[in-house]
């Protein structure tokens, strides 16, 4: 059984661009991309560069799978998957996410 958090509200995320959360006592990137009309969820922890970057790293699609590319070393996650492309023994933790009434809300519960 999931527990969803609301954590902000959409109007509250910057479209293409990332933002970090407090959920349950783990820091959570966030990820709006309204083209897509969607809101990914992966753990803002770096474990290449050991730092909870993520958020501030730059969104972009690599053979159109949504990424978003670590501001320490580059190396690229998959949005939908938290693997990182260059090195796939390595992944980030990915949570659900919905939208009920333009708020965010994050499971609780890891996908990974």
């Amino acid at each position: 059984m999931s527990a969803w958090q609301t954590v902000c509200q959409l109007d509250d995320l910057q479209a293409d661009s990332g933002v970090c959360a407090l959920v349950s006592g783990v820091q959570i990137a966030l990820f709006y991309m309204p083209q897509e009309s969607v809101v990914y969820a992966l753990s803002n922890y770096d474990p290449i560069g050991q730092a909870n970057v993520l958020s501030r790293g730059i969104l972009g699609d690599i053979n159109e799978q949504p990424v978003v590319s670590s501001p320490l070393y580059k190396q690229h996650f998959n949005l939908n998957t938290g693997i990182c492309l260059e090195d796939e023994s390595i992944s980030l933790a990915v949570y659900p996410v919905r939208i009920v009434n333009d708020s965010v809300q994050i499971s609780v519960t890891e996908t990974q």
